[in-house]
């Protein structure tokens, strides 16, 4: 079975291009290969109603839920706006996520 490749890792601010929370952005708290989905800091806020667990109170508790990783674009600083992702190989072998507008590199 082969692994999936995204195109976001954790800690990465992404903005949202579809849904409920269209044009927000945030950053990826994590990442979840087999639902093919992201948590995004802030984002797609859903209630859930909780029983009482010993001495954890019940009662309704509002978390983040998936966003589907198609409907995520890395944010570009220098661009200030949602950008496409390139890999580009560094002169020492390594491979670095470049936004395609502007060359800015994602990783550090």
């Amino acid at each position: 079975m082969q692994g999936n490749k995204f195109h976001v890792k954790k800690g990465d601010t992404v903005v949202v291009i579809a849904g409920k929370d269209k044009s927000k952005s945030g950053k990826v708290l994590q990442i979840l290969p087999k639902r093919e989905g992201v948590l995004v800091e802030g984002l797609n806020i859903v209630k859930r109603h909780t029983r009482a667990r010993g001495n954890e109170p019940g009662g309704i508790v509002e978390k983040e839920a998936p966003v589907h990783i198609s409907n995520v674009m890395m944010y570009c600083g220098k661009c200030a706006k949602p950008v496409r992702t390139r890999i580009n190989v560094l002169e020492d072998g390594k491979k670095a996520r470049v936004c395609v507008k502007c060359g800015e590199s994602f990783d550090k």
